[in-house]
């Protein structure tokens, strides 16, 4: 920030934004103890060379000069010499931070920062020319009011989200049972498999390394994929509401078209047409920081909830391996690659929170996102807002899906669900928590997967049950039926004492005798077909009952 007052006592003094980079110089972070020096209009010259700078220097002042023909270290460099004790470098395009060299910034001690040349035009209008200017950095408060609108929202995702994927199940069996048939395919859930876990996870990677060095070109291909799954995501979780209205049911069909062979009910349309058009308007509006947040945020949770209902982790191993990996994966992308690049920053916060030297400026949409709610000085130049992106709910509510398919296994009152989703609420407090103490972007898998994966294996093994969590998921198989025995060829054997059951007619009423079908003899086979035929006597088929063929003991 820079902080301007007039000279001769005029109105109250009032801050602009500036982007600067602390590589350079450091500012001070309180405004009391940053030095208020002369603001000197030098942007008759773009201060390249020796030449374009004044006879006297700028001794004790921060010079405003224009951007181009020259990097920004010639710029300072040339300041700093001449006496300068700070540069502002004005522009008329986007804001972005005056980069360098690792030894340029060692060489230089003032801080130079961008300034627009709107707001140089407002400094003048305002306060004249003969000014003063003090540049800070106040700090960005970490935690805020937002923080509780992005646990409600995460936590209500991930309770939901599981819950909805186990009562899905839960009908899809008993439909199954019903109607013994077997379900759609559309209807049936993905099983994560290791290999898909392994291949998730490389393309995971490669994305995130891509992304980072053509950040420009890419996140257009991730606004366009957003737009497409977040608009299949709130169709499918509006859709039950919608197929409960009492209207719209008459269908439409069109043989030529790909979708509308199908004959698609009215209702249905409409509800396609409105999911697609609010990802349209969010798309077209998505930098409209005072509401497109809200769409993205409805978007977000619409796609997470279709993710949680479609994906399914089938045993507590595939869970186990799957955060596990993932949890390696935060790490290192947040905490190990700032070692790794140029700019010493780290690649997952940088993509999440988009590179500060993007000329896109665009964001990455697969976050959840709330503006600051505290006023702060940083809102002058964007409006800050708090992020929890979609993997740190879409991970561990996998899980926690499991776990309420669990439950519904082995009838436990749903209490594996209730433990996962609280040991999720309290991992996400404790991320909140370190991202306040340590004053920085932090992986929150890296305290979620231990919360929630402690949490549900603990609970499996003190009641018992570890070993069928570890590998079973689903609904248990009908019990096999024992195997057909061929009864013998006395006929059944009598009944015990204790299993002989007497009539209980009432008295005066005779016993009806079952009538029994007459006796037929054989029918014999015709002498042509059959080489040689021995009689026999009828047999009643009340006293003999024929013996299957193909058993063991059966002639052929």
């Amino acid at each position: 920030m820079v902080h301007v007052v007039s000279e001769t006592g005029g109105p109250k003094g009032k801050d602009y934004c500036i982007l600067y980079n602390p590589q350079w110089a450091h500012l001070p972070h309180d405004l009391s103890k940053a030095s208020l020096l002369q603001l000197r209009d030098w942007t008759t010259s773009m201060l390249c060379s020796a030449s374009d700078l004044p006879a006297k220097g700028f001794s004790n002042q921060i010079p405003l000069v224009t951007r181009g023909n020259c990097t920004f270290y010639d710029k300072v460099r040339l300041a700093q010499g001449s006496g300068a004790h700070g540069l502002l470098v004005v522009s008329k395009e986007t804001l972005v931070p005056p980069g360098g060299n690792k030894t340029q910034y060692e060489e230089i001690g003032s801080p130079v920062a961008l300034l627009s040349y709107k707001d140089m035009l407002d400094i003048f209008k305002n306060f004249g020319r003969s000014v003063r200017a003090a540049l800070y950095a106040p700090h960005e408060p970490m935690l805020d009011y937002n923080m509780v609108i992005i646990f409600i929202m995460a936590v209500g995702t991930v309770a939901l989200g599981g819950y909805w994927a186990g009562s899905r199940d839960v009908k899809k069996y008993m439909k199954h049972k019903r109607d013994d048939e077997p379900e759609k395919q559309e209807d049936e859930a993905v099983d994560v498999t290791p290999v898909m876990t392994c291949v998730f996870v490389v393309m995971c990677c490669s994305m995130l390394v891509l992304l980072y060095y053509f950040y420009d070109h890419l996140v257009y291909v991730i606004i366009g994929i957003f737009c497409l799954a977040s608009s299949t995501g709130l169709y499918s979780c509006l859709s039950p509401l919608v197929q409960r209205l009492p209207f719209g049911k008459c269908r439409v069909c069109n043989s030529s078209l790909p979708y509308f062979h199908k004959c698609p009910q009215v209702r249905m349309l409409l509800l396609a047409l409105f999911c697609v058009s609010v990802s349209v308007v969010w798309a077209v509006f998505r930098n409209e920081d005072q509401w497109a947040w809200v769409l993205q945020d409805a978007l977000g949770i619409a796609f997470c909830l279709y993710m949680l209902k479609t994906i399914r982790l089938p045993t507590f191993k595939a869970c186990t391996l799957l955060l596990m990996v993932l949890f390696i994966y935060d790490i290192f992308f947040v905490f190990i690659t700032p070692f790794l690049t140029k700019s010493g920053n780290s690649i997952m916060v940088e993509v999440a929170t988009g590179p500060a030297n993007s000329a896109t400026r665009e964001k990455l949409p697969m976050v959840l996102k709330v503006p600051r709610l505290n006023a702060s000085p940083l809102a002058l130049c964007d409006r800050p807002f708090s992020l929890l992106g979609f993997g740190d709910i879409l991970v561990p509510g996998l899980l926690v899906a499991y776990c309420h398919r669990f439950d519904i296994q082995v009838q436990s009152s749903r209490v594996y669900f209730v433990a996962c989703t609280i040991a999720y609420g309290i991992g996400l407090l404790v991320t909140f928590m370190a991202l306040a103490l340590m004053q920085r972007g932090q992986p929150a898998l890296l305290y979620l997967v231990p919360c929630t994966l402690i949490t549900s294996g603990a609970l499996a093994l003190w009641r018992g049950e570890l070993g069928m969590f570890w590998t079973g998921s689903g609904f248990a198989k009908d019990l096999p039926q024992p195997p057909w025995v061929p009864a013998s060829a006395e006929g059944p054997p009598p009944l015990k004492d204790s299993e002989v059951v007497f009539s209980q007619q009432p008295p005066g009423e005779a016993q009806v005798k079952p009538t029994l079908p007459e006796e037929q003899p054989p029918e014999l086979a015709d002498p042509k077909d059959v080489a040689g035929v021995s009689t026999q006597e009828p047999v009643s088929p009340a006293s003999h009952t024929p013996e299957p063929p193909g058993l063991p003991g059966t002639s052929a």
